[in-house]
């Protein structure tokens, strides 16, 4: 290879990374998944809040498009019904979702497990805390919104066959179908459609307190 030609390939390859980077900070879906979660990439604070499409309870699509928000909204992810750490953050919730609900704010639960298990996989501890709160239930069996804000990684083979031995749960979730989880995480996005807050932590046993997710949604109704 010429000499000439090795500082133009250089800055080839770095134009290059810095379009991964700015892919992967947009969300896009083409970016790939991370290996492990501590390799993750989450949006933040300050970034646009990515569109994407995922599906309610009945299997119909639901258009999150940051660009057409009525109301500030908080994604509260968290990996699926068969998790025990989600079924007792999401019975958390129910101290606080109700005075979020009456901000002014959208809650979003999105879960990685397929339309039909999203109350079905539920621990029925977790499934009577949270009825009757105002909140929508998501699925991101397609792991859209997990790639899209940058909390996509490679599931375990020590997770897969965990989820399978509590039966039914890993048919049809983002799992089986990509071999993705998504790391649990809170993303506040302002009804400018930018990410106003973000918490995402790979070590799955730690969630954002419910005191501290009011405080977000308050800081986030009086800026708003």
């Amino acid at each position: 290879m010429p000499r000439s030609l090795i500082p133009a390939i250089l800055a080839a390859v770095m134009a290059f990374s810095l379009v991964c980077s700015h892919a992967i900070r947009q969300g896009h879906a083409d970016v790939p998944v991370a290996a492990t979660a501590d390799d993750i990439q989450p949006l933040v604070a300050g970034d646009p809040a990515p569109r994407f499409i995922v599906r309610n309870v009945e299997g119909q699509p639901f258009d999150f498009n940051p660009q057409e928000l009525d109301k500030p909204a908080l994604i509260i992810v968290f990996r699926g019904g068969w998790c025990p750490y989600c079924n007792v953050y999401l019975s958390d919730m129910r101290h606080v979702v109700p005075e979020i609900s009456e901000l002014g704010i959208d809650v979003l639960f999105l879960s990685g497990d397929r339309p039909e298990l999203l109350y079905e996989s539920l621990e029925n501890q977790a499934r009577e805390d949270i009825e009757g709160l105002d909140y929508t239930i998501l699925s991101d069996a397609d792991a859209q919104a997990a790639i899209a804000l940058g909390i996509a990684f490679k599931s375990g083979q020590r997770t897969v066959d965990y989820v399978k031995k509590k039966g039914d749960g890993y048919r049809g979730s983002s799992m089986e179908r990509h071999g993705v989880l998504p790391v649990p995480a809170v993303f506040a996005v302002d009804s400018g459609g930018s990410i106003a807050f973000s918490y995402v932590n790979p070590e799955y046993k730690t969630r954002l307190p419910a005191d501290e997710l009011l405080a977000v949604a308050k800081r986030m109704a009086a800026a708003d």
